[in-house]
C-alpha cells in the first residue's frame, strides 16, 4: 500500500468509516448467483444465462434481478405468475447455502484487516436478506471484521434509498460525511450520494468504470487495497477526474 506515515494518527483519517456493498464489491458472488438463478430458470422451463451476463443483471435486489433474468431469456414474454414461480424457487435454493461457490476478491481480506488495524470502522450493506449477508460474512471473514453487517430488513426500503446507509452511520456514531461508501454499480453510487457520503467505485466488480464515473463516483479504485489508501487520506491518485484523465489519455 501507500505511505501510511503520511496519514494522521490512528483513527484520525479522511474517513472514519467505510460501508461496503456486498455483491461484486466485498465478495465475488457472481458464480453463486448464476448457479442458483440458472437452476431456478431451468426448473421453470427457461434456458440458462451465461455467468458473465449476470454482471448486468444483479445489483438491485432479488425481485429486480429475477425480472431482468426473465427479460433476458423470454424477451419480456412472461407473466407475473412466471415471475413469482422463478422468484420463490430462486430464494428457496439460495437460502439453502448462501455461501456456495463464493470467492474473495484478491486483497480484500487484507484490506478489511488493514482498516481495522488503522481504526477505520468497516460495515456491510446489501440488498440481500440479512440472514444471507450474515452467513456470507461469517464464511469468508474472521469474526469481528465488521462493525455492522446489514441486509434487507422488513419495512426498510432497499438501495438506492439512503435509509440503510444512514442507519449504519448512526449506529457507528459517525456523520455521513465521515463515511466512504464503496460499491460497484450505479445503484451504489446513487445510494452513497443520497446519504451525503463520498463514494468509491469498485472497478474490480460487476459493472464498468464508465458506469461508475457517470454516476458520480468520487474515487475509482481498481483494487481493494486502494480503499484503505483512500480512507487514510492518500487517495488523491484515485479521484475520478484524475483517474479518467490517465485512463483515457
Amino acid at each position: 500500500m501507500g505511505n501510511w506515515a503520511n496519514s494522521h494518527g490512528k483513527g484520525d483519517f479522511l474517513y472514519q468509516g467505510c460501508i461496503f456493498d456486498l455483491d461484486g464489491t466485498l465478495v465475488n458472488t457472481l458464480r453463486s448467483i448464476a448457479y442458483f438463478s440458472n437452476i431456478a430458470l431451468k426448473r421453470c422451463g427457461y434456458p440458462a444465462i451465461p455467468v458473465e451476463d449476470y454482471k448486468g443483471i444483479v445489483g438491485d435486489g432479488a425481485d429486480t434481478q429475477v425480472r431482468r433474468m426473465l427479460n433476458h431469456v423470454a424477451s419480456g414474454a412472461w407473466t407475473e405468475g412466471d415471475f413469482r414461480r422463478v422468484r420463490v424457487l430462486y430464494g428457496n435454493l439460495y437460502s439453502i447455502d448462501p455461501t456456495h461457490m463464493l470467492e474473495n476478491y484478491p486483497g480484500m481480506p487484507e484490506t478489511i484487516a488493514k482498516l481495522k488495524e488503522l481504526g477505520v470502522k468497516a460495515a456491510v450493506f446489501s440488498n440481500k436478506p440479512e440472514s444471507w449477508v450474515q452467513a456470507i460474512i461469517a464464511f469468508l471473514f474472521p469474526s469481528g471484521s465488521f462493525a455492522e453487517c446489514r441486509g434487507q430488513r422488513p419495512g426498510v426500503p432497499i438501495k438506492p434509498s439512503p435509509a440503510g446507509a444512514l442507519a449504519i452511520a448512526s449506529d457507528l456514531g459517525l456523520r455521513p460525511r465521515d463515511v466512504l461508501y464503496i460499491g460497484d454499480t450505479n445503484t451504489d453510487m446513487k445510494t452513497g450520494a443520497a446519504a451525503g457520503m463520498d463514494t468509491a467505485g469498485a472497478v474490480w466488480g460487476f459493472r464498468t468504470r464508465e458506469e461508475l464515473a457517470a454516476n458520480g463516483a468520487k474515487y475509482l479504485a481498481d483494487r481493494p487495497e486502494q480503499i484503505a489508501e483512500i480512507a487514510a487520506g492518500n487517495g488523491a491518485a484515485f479521484l475520478r477526474q484524475q483517474v479518467n484523465e490517465s485512463y483515457f489519455s
